[in-house]
């Protein structure tokens, strides 16, 4: 059976979420004041060596994001934990903050000093007030027990807005504005939020980052996938037995999350299809379920890791149908800044509705292809450039459920 390792969720269970007391002796703001010890550039340096990569998508090395805004000369500088989870299936952002707010917390912090910033802030969705109430409660105890030294935490909640999840837009709705993303470049360590030096990382991310700095560089990254170290937090969803959620190594596969603490397919019926992270995530036949939970495996097979959200659909379901409504959702998302999107995601809800309703033809197939690909390549933002996803791949992998619509 495959093992579960919980850095992440190391403190899951063990500790009362709304008492900072339990984390203190849990070994809580120890990395921190390590950090302080250590100096920038080389606390930086550590968590580059890590090879610790962005959990909310990018997957992009998060020692090298800080870095750019620490050689930034400026009066401020802002550090900002992306809680804004709208991914449908997705909750392990809200089981992170839910039971050790203050991991998130101090990993801001640590971030904080890394840079040479004093502000953060939190944006977190809306649909969660009720974590929006435990943050603050955090944040008043880790101000009164002067764990967080002079950084000022923020919460700021959402309007429920899917396009905010995009650091830019998410950026532009902490401003006030309407929340569309940002032509880039300048990207917002250089330039973020009021034109300051600002580093967005995902509450996963930043969740990591105690355990880095307290056990070192070199532990990390001798776990899970040695291109993708580390763990991720798994969402299980769908039609699989064990409903529920775990936290892996990045070598593990997606056929051992899903038989192994899944309990493979409910009911005793047959596996056709798993979709990965989130909503924008592509559809995975069976051929593939040996693949590595790891950003880069992942993208070679046209999939994502993103959200962690792990949705499994039996022979019973209709791929077609499934997808049509996934373009719905991305069609009713867009913010419609840019052309590509907010005319391309109008266009396959179109098509996909047309085919499911059996009007369409095989001419459909190619033009949705054909707009996929452009929208891949032309949009603004990750909405835009995932929402064809679902489709492409689907059409790649189930094509007969597309034709059989054509009889």
């Amino acid at each position: 059976m495959a093992e579960e390792m919980r850095i992440v969720l190391r403190n899951y269970g063990k500790i009362d979420p709304l008492k900072i007391e339990d984390y203190i002796a849990a070994g809580g703001y120890k990395a921190l004041e390590k950090a302080k010890g250590m100096g920038q550039q080389a606390l930086i340096d550590e968590v580059k060596k890590s090879n610790l990569r962005g959990r909310g998508g990018a997957g992009f090395n998060t020692g090298m994001k800080w870095s750019f805004s620490y050689g930034i000369k400026t009066d401020q500088k802002y550090v900002v934990c992306n809680a804004d989870e709208g991914e449908p299936g997705t909750y392990k952002d809200r089981i992170i903050m839910e039971n050790d707010p203050q991991s998130v917390l101090e990993g801001m912090a640590i971030c904080g000093y890394a840079i040479g910033a004093n502000k953060g802030y939190i944006y977190c969705r809306g649909e969660y007030p009720c974590m929006v109430e435990m943050l603050n409660k955090a944040i008043d105890q880790a101000k009164a027990k002067g764990c967080l030294g002079d950084f000022d935490i923020e919460v700021r909640m959402g309007g429920g807005a899917y396009a905010c999840g995009e650091e830019s837009a998410l950026i532009e709705s902490i401003e006030g504005n309407r929340g569309e993303p940002r032509f880039k470049p300048p990207f917002p360590p250089v330039i973020g939020l009021w034109g300051k030096p600002t580093i967005v990382n995902n509450v996963e991310t930043f969740a990591n980052i105690p355990a880095i700095v307290d056990k070192g560089a070199d532990w990390y990254k001798a776990i899970g996938n040695a291109k993708y170290p580390g763990t991720k937090v798994m969402t299980l969803t769908g039609d699989i037995t064990n409903k529920t959620f775990v936290e892996v190594p990045t070598n593990t596969s997606i056929r051992q999350v899903l038989n192994d603490f899944g309990g493979g397919v409910a009911g005793g019926k047959k596996f056709k299809a798993v979709q990965i992270g989130g909503t924008s995530g592509g559809f995975i036949p069976e051929a593939f379920l040996d693949t590595q939970l790891n950003f880069d495996d992942m993208s070679a097979i046209g999939a994502t890791l993103g959200s962690g959200a792990f949705f499994v659909m039996d022979e019973s379901r209709d791929i077609v149908d499934v997808v049509a409504r996934i373009a719905k959702f991305f069609a009713h998302e867009s913010c419609g800044k840019c052309t590509p999107c907010r005319e391309g995601t109008m266009r396959m809800e179109e098509i996909m509705e047309r085919v499911n309703d059996r009007h369409g033809d095989a001419a459909d197939l190619d033009r949705m292809g054909r707009l996929g690909r452009v929208m891949t390549k032309a949009c603004l933002c990750g909405l835009g450039q995932a929402a064809p996803s679902p489709v492409l791949t689907t059409m790649q992998h189930f094509k007969d459920e597309y034709l059989s619509k054509f009889n």
